[in-house]
C-alpha cells in the first residue's frame, strides 16, 4: 500500500498517539528545570554540576533531530518512531532509578538522543497520513502541543517534586509512552515503509558531534566563565565553529549526507526555517526571562511563576483547530504578519511594565500573546515544507526543527548575556545621579529612617531594582522590534503554500 494512498483506521487515534508522543518529549525539555536542586541535593551534587542533567539532553537531541532524516530513509518512518519511542521510555526509567549523577547524565544523554527523532517523525507521519485539504488542521493540532508542554514542564516538574519525588518526572513518561506505542503500532501497522540503503556517513557524523557538544557546553557555560575572557570558551568555540563549518561544507559535497542542507536551496524552505528560528526563539526568549524577572524582582514562587506565564497556552488550545481548519483559504503570510504582530505588540506591552506591577496585569498580556503564538506555528511549517517533495518532509522537518533547537539554545545565553550588560550599563548610570547636592537624592534621604549604612544600604536596593527594571524593558523591546521585522521576512515566501500532488517523485 502506497503511504499517499494510505489512510489509517482512526485519523482521530492516529493523531492523539503522534500527540501524546510530541508532547511528552517537549515536556522532558523542560521538566527537569525547576527540579534541579532536588536533584543535585538528592545525588550530593552541587547545583553546577546539576545543570548537566539539562544539558546533556539538549546536545544529545539536537545531535539526533537533523539525523532523522538518514534513519527514516534508510529504516523507514514508523520503525524508527517505535524503536526511539521505546528507548525513549526505557532511558526515563533509567534516569528516575539513577543513584549517581553520572548514571542520570548518561541515561539523559540518551534519553535525549532517542527523543530526537520524535518530533519530526511525527509531523512527516501527520503530513502524510492527513488529505491535502486537511494538513494545516494536523500541523496545527502539533504546534499546539508544541506550546503547551514546553510551560506545562516546569508547573508539572514542581507539583512532583514537591508532592513524590524527582524520580517521577521521569516514571510519568513510562505508562504515556506505552499507550502511544500501542496506539501507533495498532494505526500504522499497515503503513508502508519504503526504505533504501545509504551508507552511514561517519565524517558528518563525527563533525555534527564535535560541533554541537561543544556549542551546547559554550552556551552553557559561557556566561558563568565570563565568555572569551576563559581560554576553555574560546578554544572550544573555535573547535565548535569550525567543525560546523566543515559540516556544512561536507554535507553539500557528499552524495549519502546524514544532513540534508540542500534543502535550503529551496525559497520557501529557508525563508519559513528563517522565520521559524527567529520567530521560536523570541518566544522561546520572552519565556526564559519573565519568570526569572517575576522570582527574583518582584518575589514570585516558581509556582506563581509558572501561573503567571501559563495563559499563553490558553488561547492556542482553542484556536489552534479553527487555524488549522480555515488557515489554508488564507494566504498563510497574512498569518503569519498577523502572529508577529500581536507578539511583537504584547512585547511592547511589557516594555510598560513597572515595580508595581500586579499579577493579573502580567497573566492578561502573556493571554493576548497566545493569540499570535496560535497563529505562528501552523502557517510557517505549513510554509517551510510547502514546496518540498513528500519523501524530503521528514529531511526538512528534522533539519527545521534541529536549527531552530540550536537558534533557541543560542539565543538563551544572549538572553543572559544582554540583560546582564544592560543591568550593569543602568546601574553604572543611575550611579551618576546620586549625590548629596541632588534635590531628589535629598529627598529620598529625608524620607529614609536610620543610620548612615541603612541609607547607603536601601538605596543601593532602589537602584538595583530600576536597573534590572530598565534592563528588561530595554529587551522586551528588542524582541518586540525583531517581530516586526519578521513581518517584512515572511513576504519573501511564494505561494502557493498547499503542496501539490503532482510534484511527487
Amino acid at each position: 500500500m502506497s503511504n499517499q494512498s494510505f489512510h489509517p483506521p482512526s485519523l482521530v487515534w492516529t493523531t492523539i498517539g503522534l500527540s501524546l508522543t510530541t508532547f511528552m518529549q517537549l515536556l522532558d525539555t523542560t521538566i527537569a528545570n525547576v527540579t534541579l536542586p532536588n536533584i543535585s541535593s538528592s545525588l550530593g551534587a552541587c547545583s553546577e554540576q546539576g545543570t548537566w542533567v539539562i544539558t546533556s539532553f539538549t546536545a544529545s537531541n539536537a545531535i539526533a533531530l537533523p539525523m532523522t532524516g538518514w534513519m527514516v530513509r534508510r529504516f523507514g518512518h514508523t520503525r524508527i518512531f517505535l524503536i526511539s519511542l521505546l528507548l525513549f521510555i526505557i532511558t526515563s526509567f533509567l534516569c528516575g532509578i539513577a543513584q549517581k549523577l553520572s548514571e542520570l547524565v548518561i541515561y539523559r544523554t540518551l534519553q535525549g538522543f532517542f527523543a530526537g527523532p520524535l518530533y519530526p517523525i511525527s509531523q512527516a507521519l501527520l503530513f502524510t497520513i492527513y488529505p491535502t485539504v486537511k494538513r494545516g488542521m494536523a500541523l496545527s493540532l502539533l504546534a499546539m502541543v508544541t506550546v503547551v508542554a514546553p510551560i506545562v514542564g516546569p508547573l508539572v516538574g514542581g507539583w512532583i517534586t514537591d508532592n513524590y519525588s524527582w524520580s517521577w518526572i521521569f516514571f510519568i513518561n513510562i505508562p504515556t509512552g506505552i499507550l502511544a506505542i500501542i496506539i501507533v503500532s495498532v494505526q500504522l501497522k499497515d503503513l508502508s515503509n519504503h526504505t533504501e540503503y545509504q551508507p552511514i556517513d561517519y565524517i558528518g557524523i563525527l563533525l555534527l558531534i564535535a560541533g554541537v557538544s561543544l556549542l551546547q557546553i559554550v552556551l552553557d557555560n559561557g556566561n558563568d566563565l565570563d565568555w572569551f575572557e576563559s581560554n576553555f570558551i574560546t578554544i572550544s568555540t573555535c573547535i565548535a565553529i569550525m567543525s560546523l563549518i566543515a559540516l556544512v561544507s561536507w554535507e553539500l559535497t557528499y552524495q549519502y549526507p546524514i544532513i540534508n542542507f540542500r534543502l535550503l536551496k529551496n525559497q520557501n524552505f529557508f525563508v519559513g526555517t528563517l522565520t521559524l528560528i527567529l520567530g521560536y526563539s523570541g518566544f522561546f526568549s520572552i519565556n526564559l526571562i519573565l519568570p526569572q524577572w517575576l522570582h527574583n524582582q518582584l518575589g514570585y514562587t516558581s509556582l506563581w511563576c509558572g501561573l503567571a506565564s501559563a495563559p499563553i497556552g490558553i488561547f492556542p488550545i482553542f484556536l489552534s483547530p479553527l487555524v488549522g481548519r480555515y488557515g489554508d483559504k488564507l494566504d498563510l503570510r497574512l498569518l503569519a504578519c498577523c502572529s508577529f504582530f500581536i507578539i511583537g505588540f504584547s512585547c511592547y506591552m511589557r516594555s510598560n511594565f513597572t515595580m508595581n506591577i500586579d499579577y493579573n496585569h502580567i497573566a492578561m498580556i502573556q493571554c493576548f500573546m497566545g493569540i499570535g503564538v496560535a497563529l505562528f506555528f501552523m502557517p510557517t511549517t505549513n510554509i517551510l515544507l510547502s514546496n518540498l517533495l513528500l519523501k524530503d518532509i521528514a529531511d526538512g522537518s528534522s533539519l527545521a526543527t534541529f536549527l531552530r533547537v540550536l537558534g533557541s539554545s543560542l539565543v538563551a545565553s544572549l538572553t543572559k548575556w544582554f540583560w546582564q550588560r544592560q543591568h550593569i550599563i543602568h546601574y553604572a548610570q543611575l550611579i551618576e545621579h546620586i549625590s548629596p547636592c541632588s534635590p531628589t537624592t535629598q529627598f529620598y534621604i529625608e524620607k529614609i529612617r536610620g543610620n548612615k549604612q541603612t541609607i547607603i544600604l536601601h538605596l543601593e536596593n532602589i537602584i538595583e531594582e530600576q536597573s534590572t527594571m530598565l534592563s528588561t524593558i530595554d529587551y522586551f523591546t528588542l524582541v518586540g522590534r525583531l517581530f516586526f521585522l519578521l513581518i517584512l521576512l515572511i513576504l519573501f515566501a511564494k505561494p502557493p503554500f498547499i503542496y501539490n500532488q503532482t510534484n511527487k517523485k
